[in-house]
């Protein structure tokens, strides 16, 4: 085996690792408008959740800095590009970590208290709840989206993989920044069909190039470099 098929196979098997990790790391009773009520009672299921957002880290950051060494002959501004904002939405994902002991901590006292204290925790839980949407359904999204669509532009040009799957990307990509826009604004929640649909696309074509990557991997040609 190759050095450029090696790196075929440990992408494609990364983004495995990573969709079965993303799905493992999503905790309902935190999406949950309830959450208050619903995180203490599912403290180790939340914390569950959190192992596997953990492993997202590496795996995010890992994913990049494996291909970079063939990226970056092909665009080296865009593969740093790219790599960068790995980094960031690993960071974005370690903040949401963090503010899981928080939730479960606020739910604790939430659930113990009166009815003449309840406002106080309600107001806190609104504004911590909003502070990790806005990390983990913006910062993670938009830092992950943004970094695939340059991933997907050298993918494109240099023709590293079939056209149709980099443009597949990008489109999945694009969709999913919007989705995390449209649950900015809360026009649709996390837990819901729309948002089901929305990302969809970008699940069933990173399934596509992971399989493609370990059984086809990366069509490198010297004649197709874009920029040194």
């Amino acid at each position: 085996m190759n050095s450029n098929n090696k790196i075929s196979k440990i992408a494609g098997t990364l983004i495995i690792l990573g969709i079965i990790s993303g799905i493992l790391s999503i905790v309902s009773s935190v999406e949950s408008d309830n959450f208050l009520n619903e995180v203490y009672p599912n403290k180790n299921r939340v914390l569950f959740g959190g192992i596997f957002q953990f492993l997202l880290v590496p795996i995010y950051i890992g994913f990049s800095l494996v291909l970079y060494p063939v990226m970056k002959k092909y665009h080296k501004a865009l593969s740093i590009g790219f790599v960068g904002f790995r980094i960031m939405a690993g960071v974005f994902q370690l903040l949401g970590i963090i503010l899981l002991p928080i939730f479960i901590l606020l739910s604790q006292k939430f659930l113990a208290q009166t009815n003449t204290d309840l406002i106080f925790y309600e107001t806190i839980g609104e504004i911590l709840k909003l502070f990790r949407d806005l990390i983990n359904h913006l910062g993670v999204i938009l830092a992950t989206g943004l970094g695939n669509l340059l991933l997907y532009y050298i993918l494109f040009k240099g023709k590293l993989i079939p056209v149709w799957l980099s443009i597949w990307g990008i489109i999945g990509n694009t969709l999913i920044m919007i989705a995390s826009f449209f649950l900015l604004f809360e026009f649709i929640k996390v837990v819901s069909t729309e948002y089901g649909i929305m990302t969809i696309p970008l699940v069933l074509q990173e399934v596509v190039l992971a399989i493609w990557l370990i059984l086809k991997g990366l069509k490198l040609s010297p004649t197709q470099i874009v920029n040194t």
